[in-house]
């Protein structure tokens, strides 16, 4: 076999996982962040299974300065801090790089890049096949014939793998060394490697091209004009300097024989320790196989021993280890029964499953029971509705019974199913999945996770019975019965067990007031607007959607002629090339990480007004955003059972408290945009005695500003019912009420809106098409006069650091785990959180506590109107013409006393026979 080495780039390579999954960070059942434990673990499984090195190292830089910091003090001086999480990460790489038993490398003094380097160039010389594992593009400079830059997957894009050809491509260079010579003119942001001021990617290109180096460059200055000569030979001495610091010096005095770093069979038992340590369930698998199982709440009793196992990774208990008594009642007189002690109970947990994942068209296969730990009763259900419906109606009475309460994981789905087989359920209702949603927003919640961290147990997995997911997973009907409830009933248990342990924690958590107040009445609501659907006028979208096409062919043309040619306007290659190296739009384009130009909405919206042809292509991708997305997909979704639309709400997904929408999701149909408007006016009322009624908070997040911050000129602008964006205007820019233009008052709503997102002068700079300066001097007049604001974002951030939350003004919290970091940009992130989520945050609580009383009120007068959507600050409403004052009334009444705030609440309504016209 020939000898084939892989070199590490340790640091690069944990940073890339850390920030990779920055959004959405892995984290343990006890809190601690393992996303770059994770995706080096990953890394190492790739490159042992996929690739079989012969030889392998991971090289670390250290701490010890180099001879770059030498010549040039200001070497990645401009670094930030490395995050305290990925510090504490530093330390479990290293003990999982050791049970993969691959060597590590330091070299005082020295880079890992020129570790790797002179590595690499000695694997040349004794015929190995190298990869230099990294995603630092700098690489490309030492590639040969024989070693190649290999570059991991980030965001699901794939592994790439360069040869010469590739890196002289990616480049546009002739040879891989010009490399140094591209970044000698114009630098390198990410080690603070100045270049030559003015010079861009494609200025250094063209120059490298010509003269082949910057030595030779520079002895060529005089041919060249203007400008760019003065800022090379004004530059001469940084160029030179530049192109040092960029090369990888492949002569660093390290003693090694590259045998030395031959691979060894893995440390199998102390991998498997630190898998468990750090639940890599699905990682431990692909390297284990199928029986391993690293699940949550190693640190109970036994873990040091059971983490050593063969067969195993964590002392979870399972079903066979636990005593249980789990009945079947599958006669008349079992269900009779079963309904009697269920009806003596205060509560009791259940859990439904079906033939599928949608409540609304999936079969009811069975009910599971539990009314105490350890026990429970599974209900077998016959196949067809009547069938179903006739056992139901001798559980409808303790279903319905208010006076028992009910408990559940993910409880919506359950009463959903229940909902469409006629059966409402009411009464208390806890839902584990929601309460641990209050209590741990940040990590997941599903019913086996849950389990495994908070009492040990591992749920037996879905696979034994209906396989894995695709198209070979079976249906429940087809599982044996006795496993079938075996399973359902272990659910049913384990929810109540689960409600045990969250109920109090709630309490330690002061989120009671949220969960018994907004979140758990809230969910009846969202089962019956689900329920009630929306009616689409399938004519009216076709319509919308002949209007669209016919903005899409003319869009189209006229790019196609002002490029001079077709293209295909959906391949980012081909509209770079049109944009960038035809039209010549821009001194310096963006790439990606491949190479092409960067041509995705916020890139073309920073160049809007630049050329006419952007605008063109913008309004080209609304368009057929607006077709692809909405008019060529919501037929599809509109319900044979009902012939209505039915969204899905989801109450556990935002860190914030919104809502959220899907299949299909109606939250994102644009309401600005003259063509995304269009669309609502397919949706239309459920018959000729109805209308739509849209009800929608005025400005609602600038109110709540202006309330937690009690800045006296917003509180003042509200209560005189001045437009807040032309008060702003006045303000900022120093004139009168009536002497705000509409540009004016443009600028101050950006700033209004963005205040709350943590806005900069640079991204307000961008979004407003003005100067960095203009735009910051925009925001220092806005904090000026908007004291109170400034005072209020101050004090949320100390607060933010000295508690590590925030919270609403119903006291939902938002945890931030990075508030208190020493890198600025992690921390910025959490201080920007800090200040939008009690805004954001009580906004969604004010909406969702006017649900849960406007559909109170419409259920105990016996109105027909239904609430059919909730689109942010927006309700929509089926209203029934007849109960027009009344319903406008009670809406109008608890959207405004939903959450009392020191400013006027104002409800913005309207009635017509579509969404666009009661909008």
């Amino acid at each position: 076999m020939a000898k084939r080495l892989f070199l590490l780039d340790g640091m690069a390579l944990v940073y890339r996982g850390h920030f990779a999954l920055a959004a959405r960070p892995i984290m343990t059942s006890k809190g601690l962040n393992t996303s770059a434990i994770f995706v080096f673990a990953q890394t190492l499984i790739d490159l042992v299974k996929r690739y079989e090195p012969t030889h392998l190292a991971v090289v670390f830089d250290t701490a010890a300065p180099t001879f770059r910091h030498t010549e040039y003090p200001e070497y990645k001086a401009q670094r930030e801090a490395m995050p305290e999480e990925l510090s504490a990460a530093l330390p479990a790489v290293r003990r999982m790089i050791e049970g993969f038993r691959i060597p590590v490398l330091t070299l005082d003094g020295w880079e890992a890049d020129d570790v790797i380097g002179t590595l690499a160039r000695r694997a040349d010389a004794e015929g190995f096949e190298t990869f230099m594992v990294t995603p630092d593009k700098d690489f490309g400079q030492l590639v040969t014939e024989t070693t190649k830059h290999y570059r991991p997957s980030r965001m699901g894009d794939g592994v790439e793998i360069l040869g010469i050809s590739e890196v002289c491509e990616k480049w546009g260079v002739a040879r891989v060394g010009q490399v140094i010579d591209m970044l000698g003119l114009q630098g390198d942001a990410s080690d603070n490697i100045p270049g030559v001021p003015g010079v861009g990617p494609k200025t250094a290109r063209k120059l490298i091209a010509d003269y082949d180096s910057v030595e030779n460059l520079l002895e060529h200055t005089a041919e060249l004009k203007g400008k760019l000569k003065e800022r090379l030979e004004e530059n001469r001495a940084q160029a030179l300097l530049s192109k040092r610091l960029a090369t990888i010096d492949c002569h660093a005095p390290i003693s090694l024989e590259l045998e030395e770093l031959v691979c060894h069979p893995l440390d199998e038992p102390r991998l498997r320790a630190l898998f468990v340590e750090f639940e890599f369930n699905a990682l431990g698998r692909r390297l284990f196989g199928e029986e391993f199982k690293a699940g949550r709440g190693y640190e109970l009793p036994g873990f040091e021993e059971a983490a050593t196992a063969e067969t195993s990774g964590a002392a979870l208990r399972t079903i066979a280890d636990v005593p249980h008594d789990y009945r079947i009642a599958a006669t008349p007189e079992e269900r009779s029964d079963l309904v009697r002690t269920l009806a003596a109970s205060k509560s009791f947990c259940f859990d439904t499953e079906t033939t599928g994942l949608d409540p609304k068209s999936s079969e009811l296969v069975g009910l599971a029971f539990s009314v105490q730990p350890g026990a429970g009763w599974f209900v077998p259900m016959p196949s067809g509705s009547k069938q179903i419906c006739a056992i139901l109606r001798e559980f409808a009475a303790v279903f319905e019974n208010e006076d028992i309460a009910k408990i559940g994981h993910n409880l919506k789905f359950d009463l959903t199913v229940l909902r469409w087989c006629g059966v409402q359920v009411r009464g208390k209702l806890f839902d584990t999945m929601l309460a641990h949603a209050l209590i741990e927003a940040d990590v997941r919640h599903g019913l086996d996770y849950l389990a495994e961290s908070l009492l040990g147990y591992a749920p037996i997995p879905i696979a034994q019975l209906i396989g894995e997911k695709g198209s070979e997973r079976k249906s429940w009907r087809d599982a044996p019965l006795e496993r079938l409830a075996e399973y359902a009933v272990e659910a049913a248990d384990i929810s109540w067990q689960l409600k045990e342990k969250l109920a109090p924690m709630l309490g330690e958590k002061s989120q009671e007031k949220v969960f018994f107040e907004i979140e758990s009445p809230l969910l009846p609501v969202l089962v019956e607007m689900e329920f009630a659907g929306i009616t689409l006028d399938t004519h009216a979208l076709g319509q919308v959607g002949d209007f669209l096409q016919t903005q899409i062919a003319e869009s189209e043309a006229e790019i196609f002629a002002i490029a001079g040619e077709p293209f295909n306007l959906n391949s980012p290659k081909q509209l770079g090339e049109v944009l960038f190296d035809r039209l010549q739009i821009g001194d310096a384009p963006k790439k990606t990480k491949t190479g092409q130009y960067a041509t995705n909405e916020q890139t073309l919206l920073s160049l809007a007004g630049r050329h006419r042809i952007i605008d063109r292509i913008l309004s080209y991708r609304e368009a057929n955003k607006l077709k692809t997305t909405y008019v060529d997909t919501l037929p599809g979704t509109i319900s044979a059972r009902s012939g209505r639309i039915h969204t899905t709400y989801n109450q556990a997904v935002t860190a914030t408290g919104r809502l959220q929408s899907q299949d299909p999701n109606l939250q994102n149909i644009p309401i600005r945009g003259a063509q995304g408007r269009e669309i609502r006016r397919a949706f239309v009322p459920r018959g000729p005695e109805w209308e739509i009624l849209a009800a929608d908070y005025s400005q609602i997040e600038l109110r709540i500003i202006a309330a937690l911050s009690g800045d006296q000129g917003m509180l003042a602008a509200f209560e005189e019912g001045i437009d807040i964006h032309t008060a702003t205007a006045a303000k900022v820019f120093g004139v009168e009420l009536l002497e705000v233009t509409p540009e004016m008052r443009r600028r101050a709503k950006m700033v209004n809106f963005g205040i709350a997102y943590g806005i900069s002068a640079f991204g307000l700079a961008q979004r407003l098409g003005i100067p960095r300066g203009e735009a910051s001097e925009i925001i220092s007049s806005y904090f000026a006069k908007y004291q109170g604001i400034r005072r209020y974002m101050d004090d949320t951030i100390a607060f933010a650091r000295e508690n590590g939350y925030v919270e609403t003004v119903t006291g939902r919290r938002r945890y931030l785990r990075d508030i208190r970091s020493k890198n600025g940009a992690v921390r910025g992130g959490a201080e920007r959180n800090a200040i939008n989520a009690p805004i954001q945050g009580t906004a969604a609580d004010m909406i969702k506590l006017a649900m849960v009383r406007i559909q109170a009120e419409l259920t105990a007068r016996k109105l027909a109107t239904r609430m059919v959507l909730q689109v942010h600050d927006e309700l929509v409403f089926d209203l029934l013409m007849a109960e027009r004052d009344e319903v406008r009334q009670l809406v109008s009444r608890e959207m405004r006393r939903a959450i009392p705030l020191k400013v006027p609440i104002v409800v913005e309504m309207g009635t017509g026979r579509n969404w666009l016209e009661a909008h």
